[in-house]
């Protein structure tokens, strides 16, 4: 006999999808201010393996379609947030951002942002990967739940909405215009990319400000 059963996602990860408008003019500005970034800047390493990673000044370099994406990311990750009762709050946030282009057999090695609270990723190229799936290039993430991830069941999930991660990876595919927002304590990584053109993304991360948490009415 069924029994109405009460569930709720303790310890859940909030991951946010948005696509933006505007995509098609803001990408193009956005391909052609990055490239030239790369001609004159050296590839920091960092997780990426292969490609290219901008220093973290992105928003110092990145124009005007760079800044609106990234007041564009800022209030979004202000409305996913909220203080210890629950109520909407402001935080002062403390903001970081850098540009990557994958060529083909690129990636990023598994890691997380230490020192922020939400990181996101906007895609500005796929590279082809929304179409061909073959091309690989996903972005990887990993159930942070300690233990989870030893859980010898990989083809379950837990019920519930949108059906519950039960300790197998998740993966997110790259799509022009795409603003993907996850915790920074999430482990992820982007899987090989073997297209033959380039995968562009902008990451960004939002720490709070230790000394001034929250902004002055």
């Amino acid at each position: 006999m069924a029994v109405e059963i009460h569930v709720q996602g303790l310890f859940a990860t909030p991951v946010a999808a948005i696509m933006l408008p505007g995509a098609e003019a803001r990408n193009a500005a956005l391909t052609e201010t990055i490239l030239r970034r790369r001609e004159t800047h050296p590839s920091l390493e960092a997780s990426n393996n292969g490609g290219w990673h901008s220093t973290r000044d992105f928003e110092a370099w990145c124009g005007p379609h760079g800044r609106d994406l990234i007041a564009r990311a800022r209030s979004a990750v202000t409305q996913l947030t909220r203080d210890r009762e629950g109520k909407p709050v402001k935080p002062n946030w403390i903001v970081e951002a850098w540009a990557n282009v994958n060529e083909t057999h690129s990636s990023n090695a598994c890691h997380f942002h230490p020192g922020a609270f939400w990181s996101a990723c906007y895609y500005v190229a796929d590279g082809g990967c929304l179409d061909n799936p073959e091309f690989g290039g996903e972005f990887e993430m990993m159930d942070p739940r300690g233990a989870a991830p030893m859980m010898h069941a990989p083809m379950l999930k837990f019920a519930g909405e949108g059906g519950l991660s039960a300790g197998s990876a998740e993966t997110i595919r790259p799509r022009p215009g795409l603003l993907f927002i996850f915790p920074s304590f999430l482990l992820h990584a982007v899987r090989p990319y073997r297209g033959h053109s380039l995968r562009i993304s902008i990451a960004i991360n939002f720490g709070v400000d230790a000394v001034n948490p929250f902004e002055r009415a």
